[in-house]
Order: C-alpha cells, then structure tokens, then sequence
C-alpha cells in the first residue's frame, strides 16, 4: 500500500501484512472512498432538508440556493470511483434524485465531484459538475424558480414568475386536451423546464446548440412500457418558443404533452411519422386549424408536381438537417393521422397507435397494424395518404 510503512522487529507479521495487502486492493484508497461517500450523505440530506448551514458545512455552498426550491421526494449520490490528486481528489458519483408527485421512479445522471482535504484529514467539496457528455440539470443553470400549476410543475432559470405561469397556463390546458384524445390512462400532469436561452436548452441536452435553433421544446424520456421510468421532461427553447403566437405556443405545449402521455406505448416500432404526427395531431385538434396554414412546406411540394412518393423516414426529421424537408416530415405525419382520424374513426387511430408500439420492432409493425386495425396494406395506405394530400393541399 502507498505510503505505508512497518518498522519492527516481527517479519513474520508483516509478511503476512504485506499478503494481506496484496489481497485486498488499496485500503487507504477504499478509506478515501468510504469517507468522500459519508461527505456526499451528508450533503445529499442537507440538499433534501433545505439545511443551508449543514449544506455549506459539507464544502462549496454555492449550488445550494439553485436547487433549494426543487421539489424533492429524493436526493443521494452513490460514488462510484476516487481519484487522489496531491492533497485533493476526483470522485466520479451517480447523483439519483426524485421530483415529489411526479417521478415514478429516481433519474440518475452522472456527475463529477471535486474535493479537498485540510490538514486534519477532512475531506469537503469544492466543485460538482455533470460528468463528459452528460447533459446539465437545471440548477447547474443557475436559481431554479418553481411554479406549480393544476396539471403541471414549471421550472424555469433566468425567467420571471410571471413567464412561469403562462407556461404553466398552457400545460393545463393541454393535459385534459391530450386525456381528451388519447384516454387518461397515464400520468395526467407534466413537468415542464424553461432555460434561461436556446444555449441553456441544449446544456440540457448535452447536445450543440445548432442541433436545436428553431425546435420550440422537446421532451425527454424512455420509451416503451416500463412503470418505474422517470417522468418526462419537456424543455422548452424560449428563444423559438417567444416568436410563436398563442395558438401557436398552446400547440407546442399540447404536441409535447402528448408525447409524455403515449410513451409507454411508443418504442422502437413505431416510425416518427406517427409519433411526430400524432402529437400534432392531438396539438392542432380543435384549432380550426386548415391543412394548408398547418402545411405549407408541404403544400408547396404538391402544387408544384412533388407528391412525395412515401410516408415521411425517420431520417427526414433530424432537426440537424434541411429545415424545409424537417417541416414536411411533420407535415405529412400530420396529415397521415389526420386521415386515418377522419376515414377511420379517432378510436381507430388511437388504437393503431398503440398496435404498432405493441410489436416492439419496426418490421412488419406498421403492416401489421395497418392490416388488423384499419384493414388496408402498406402500398394502399401511402396511395390514400398521397391522394388526400393533393385533396388537402392541391
């Protein structure tokens, strides 16, 4: 072990000092260890009694006032490697935490947490960031500000209390909206995040800002039917966001909901154009709304002779990618649910949703479904789908 050393005169003894050594690993390392996760405890249940002076006792007392409003039900960290650096040292660590009545189950994310030791052997924390290529929380932003809404949990950095209530005004309206078409069968509230720019977005994401200029909000989360997946974020980019009208905003927001709400039966089967379509769908019901104001990138296309020739690829809608070709993938999704909502019946497109997430892999999901639901084929479907769009458009 480094920086141990026996004098004496009993060989024996530490022979059988050094073969326990070799066989246990770096003991004063795994001290280090036990003693940097006691630390983290004790931080971890200041963070959750809102105990600034036990908080600020724990090392930099910085980050406290950020996160000081968050709801939670839970807060730990679980390190999970130290690095000895001179007098200081690197913990790699797992901070796992609950927002209270909305997380069915803990989001963990990875951090990096920077300590000190004083002359006395006490270890305390000077830094904690997110891990390499892990996306921001919220409070790494700044103060989170919190507003709390009949349906919905705002939380918002750089933004008033005020701007915080519109988007908690407009998240309530779009739950009983989305429980109006797709059923109540899931969570029934949403918890929505507003960084201060675009640049705080994407910090959010763990992703370039470029990726996102111009997508008004996004929502994060696992698919597929687990029932102990953390709730869903919705981040909204205020820079695109604040260049929408009313209707507009409602839309985003009802879009986005939508997606928390179908989860549990969106995965790997199912296409974008159906998932992306069906929120706008569920966002534009009730709008009045006409196909040619909700799809002039693609009305463009057919009056000008281009029908595309099939439904919208996954690839289409990168929103790296060409805007105009991203705007007519969510155009033509839009207009696929809208036909099978208006020849088929709103409950045949709910449950052709749900039949093609049922197949769990994308071959033969969408035939499938096509086939027992709605009893057309794939080649039928896209025809109808290409003659309702000169109908709509032309």
């Amino acid at each position: 072990m480094r920086g141990f050393r026996v004098v004496g005169p009993w060989p024996v003894v530490v022979t059988l000092l050094a073969s326990l050594v070799a066989c246990g690993g770096r003991p004063g390392t795994d001290g280090a260890r036990a003693d940097v996760q006691r630390l983290l405890d004790r931080r971890a249940a200041a963070v959750l009694h809102r105990d600034a002076r036990a908080y600020a006792a724990t090392g930099d007392a910085a980050g406290f006032a950020a996160v000081r409003s968050v709801p939670l039900a839970a807060w730990s960290y679980r390190v999970t490697a130290l690095r000895r650096d001179g007098g200081g040292a690197g913990a790699d660590a797992e901070l796992s935490y609950r927002v209270e009545g909305y997380d069915r189950a803990p989001v963990v994310v990875k951090r990096i947490v920077r300590l000190a030791r004083d002359t006395g052997g006490r270890w305390s924390v000077t830094s904690e960031k997110p891990a390499k290529a892990t996306g921001q929380q919220l409070w790494d932003q700044g103060t989170v500000n919190v507003v709390r809404g009949t349906h919905s949990l705002v939380m918002g950095v750089g933004q008033s209390d005020d701007r915080l209530r519109s988007f908690a005004e407009l998240a309530d309206d779009a739950v009983p909206a989305v429980s109006a078409a797709w059923g109540t069968a899931w969570a029934g509230h949403v918890v929505v995040l507003v960084p201060k720019s675009l640049a705080g977005m994407a910090g959010l994401l763990g992703s370039p800002a470029a990726a996102y200029r111009g997508i008004a909000a996004v929502t994060t989360g696992e698919t597929g039917g687990r029932t102990r997946a953390p709730a869903d974020r919705v981040i909204v980019n205020p820079d695109a966001y604040g260049m929408l009208g009313r209707v507009g905003r409602q839309v985003v927001l009802t879009h986005e909901t939508t997606h928390v709400a179908t989860r549990a039966h969106t995965d790997a089967a199912t296409p974008l154009w159906l998932s992306e379509g069906y929120a706008d769908w569920v966002g534009y019901r009730g709008t009045g709304r006409t196909p040619p104001e909700v799809a002039p990138e693609l009305q463009h296309s057919v009056m000008t002779g281009s029908v595309p020739a099939a439904l919208p690829a996954d690839g289409d809608f990168a929103f790296s990618g060409d805007a105009g070709r991203l705007a007519e993938a969510y155009e033509g999704g839009w207009l696929a649910c809208r036909m099978i909502a208006e020849r088929w019946g709103e409950a045949k497109l709910d449950a052709f949703y749900r039949a093609v997430g049922e197949h769990q892999e994308r071959p033969g999901a969408v035939e499938g479904a096509l086939k027992d639901v709605l009893g057309t084929s794939l080649p039928e479907f896209t025809g109808d789908w290409q003659d309702y769009l000169k109908a709509q458009l032309g």
